[in-house]
């Protein structure tokens, strides 16, 4: 089937999608103006920012690779900045994991457009409220990959990555291969304590393996476009793996100590490194890895 479809025609879906309650995934009144901003990162290769996470815009030879669409109500928005850079069709969509925030608007998008998704984020979002409704099954992933998946080809080729569970359990990574460019997610949202989604499969014990062996592939890029913030350096992402492998370990210690979480809270000291981290979700990342790492009653 032909993916590609007009730029104009493309029509506003009013369907609504509750975003989950968090720093990384805001809410905003239907109502309010829908502002984004466009930042070139490479030739052909744009961030559009506002309402949720960071979509990526990829402009190829057939049309526009998007990379995640934000909240609800938000498809208008992207479409303008895309517009404004391009007036070739939106032919893909990918999807970097399951939140509202980052998937929110695909149904705005017809289903001419094809989504791509990790296949446990395909099945993370077939739970969702909004895609109960099966006219929005538009929405949901018609193509899925389990570890690595390559779409278009030669200067354009992308290639899908999962390396395994941490913000949830189906964050992708999107390389734009001949751009050293690498769409992260919110699995790397920005230089603060993850939000770890168990309910979708998440992982305080291994989102720092699963980000150090992205870092390890990705060594030869240039950039990172994180989830919520700027644009990063593959540095940035190794010591974002060392961040988390340390918030853990002192975790385990506190654990093995016999301590309570509010003292392992209390006494939490990273490294001078990390001092310009964001620390507000410690406390709830604390008592998500104490459950996690809590052998299971019999």
């Amino acid at each position: 089937m032909n993916r590609s479809v007009v730029l104009g025609l493309i029509v506003v879906s009013g369907v609504g999608l509750t975003a989950l309650a968090s720093a990384q995934m805001p809410t905003a009144s239907p109502d309010a103006p829908k502002i984004a901003e466009i930042e070139k990162v490479k030739e052909n290769l744009y961030m559009i920012k506002g309402g949720g996470g960071n979509t990526a815009a990829f402009v190829t030879g057939q049309g526009v690779v998007i990379v995640d669409t934000k909240l609800a109500g938000w498809g208008q928005a992207i479409l303008d900045k895309v517009k404004t850079v391009t007036d070739k069709p939106i032919t893909h969509i990918i999807n970097t994991h399951t939140h509202g925030d980052h998937v929110g608007s695909n149904v705005f998008f017809p289903a001419t457009v094809e989504i791509v998704a990790q296949e446990n984020t395909a099945a993370n979002m077939k739970k969702m409220k909004v895609f109960e409704d099966p006219a929005n099954a538009t929405g949901l992933a018609d193509k899925t990959f389990k570890d690595k998946m390559t779409l278009l080809g030669g200067a354009e080729a992308i290639d899908l990555y999962y390396f395994g569970r941490g913000h949830t359990n189906g964050d992708a990574f999107v390389v734009f291969r001949a751009l050293k460019t690498v769409h992260a997610g919110d699995i790397f949202a920005g230089k603060r304590t993850p939000l770890l989604d168990m309910n979708n499969g998440g992982s305080g014990r291994e989102i720092g393996d699963t980000l150090a062996k992205a870092a390890t592939e990705f060594k030869n890029l240039e950039s990172v476009i994180t989830g919520h913030s700027t644009v990063m350096t593959p540095a940035d992402l190794l010591e974002y793996s060392e961040f988390n492998k340390t918030f853990l370990a002192a975790v385990q210690a506190a654990m093995k100590a016999g301590k309570s979480q509010e003292e392992a809270l209390a006494e939490l000291k990273m490294p001078e490194k990390f001092a310009a981290y964001g620390m507000n979700g410690a406390k709830d990342n604390i008592a998500k890895i104490y459950a996690e790492l809590t052998p299971a009653k019999p």
